[in-house]
């Protein structure tokens, strides 16, 4: 009879599954990186035909790409800050007692990032010509607000539910106001949720383009510049240069967001 230990081992063929699955995820990505140093500035072969930097040095040269990625991270960095304001302040008024509507309201704050970006971005493009307010750099950080606060909200809240309320109360009864209460005691405990939640919206954020295009007027931010370049077919080894650069600057906040989250539930664990 198999003991508990032979229960718990991946069989040969969930191996096989699991390297399938990872193959089909990330096959596409490395073949993307691979091209970034093909020869070839019109097709695509297998193998390149040769490698090279030389469409690395044609990327930089270009004002357009460093424009548009320059609009990209800080159309990030202004919805990221917000969505954590916002999003944290949301968390603490839901966290704790319950109120009529609770259920509702939950739901509401979770249907930006449920529906389909489309959805949204029509939404948003019609509120915004509504009020006659032109479609620019706010509207699309306020576009990109309604899906980041998600994230940070509920990673917030999450975490507040795993305080205990007598901390909280503790702190009151030996003298702490409610900011210093905040500061001493809350604070330090979803320091890590508010870390790894906003870098998870900065990255959902950075490579946005659905929400973004009914929402950008004039801008382009980079992943609008993506979707022009893919219409000229001559410069597609420069579109793959930059993807890598994209795959770069998102994969780092994922990466750091993971291993908060990791490190902080392996210390909840015990």
């Amino acid at each position: 009879m198999p003991s508990r230990r032979d229960w718990n081992r991946p069989s040969l063929g969930q191996k096989i599954a699991a390297a399938a699955g990872l193959a089909f995820l990330h096959l596409p990505v490395l073949v993307i990186i691979l091209y970034a140093f093909t020869t070839e500035d019109r097709t695509y072969q297998f193998p390149p035909p040769g490698l090279t930097l030389h469409w690395f040095e044609v990327a930089f040269a270009r004002s357009d790409i460093w424009q548009a990625m320059r609009l990209s991270l800080i159309v990030a960095a202004v919805a990221t800050l917000l969505a954590i304001i916002l999003g944290t302040f949301a968390a603490f008024g839901m966290a704790r007692r319950p109120f009529p509507g609770k259920e509702s309201i939950t739901l509401l704050f979770v249907l930006p990032i449920a529906l389909p970006g489309i959805i949204t971005g029509l939404a948003l493009l019609a509120g915004i010509r509504g009020v006659g307010i032109d479609p620019g750099f706010w509207t699309i950080v306020a576009g990109h607000v309604t899906f980041c606060l998600v994230i940070v909200y509920n990673n917030v809240l999450a975490r507040l539910r795993r305080i205990p309320p007598s901390w909280v109360e503790a702190s009151m009864d030996l003298g702490g106001g409610r900011w210093q209460t905040f500061r001493l005691v809350l604070l330090p405990q979803i320091a890590t949720a508010l870390l790894a939640g906003g870098m998870l919206a900065f990255a959902l954020s950075f490579d946005e383009i659905i929400v973004t295009l009914f929402t950008a007027g004039h801008e382009k931010t980079l992943p609008i510049w993506f979707y022009s370049e893919l219409f000229r077919p001559r410069e597609r080894p420069i579109t793959n240069v930059v993807a890598v650069i994209v795959i770069l600057v998102t994969l780092l906040p994922i990466l750091g967001a993971y291993y908060l989250t990791r490190t902080d539930e392996r210390g909840s664990a015990t």
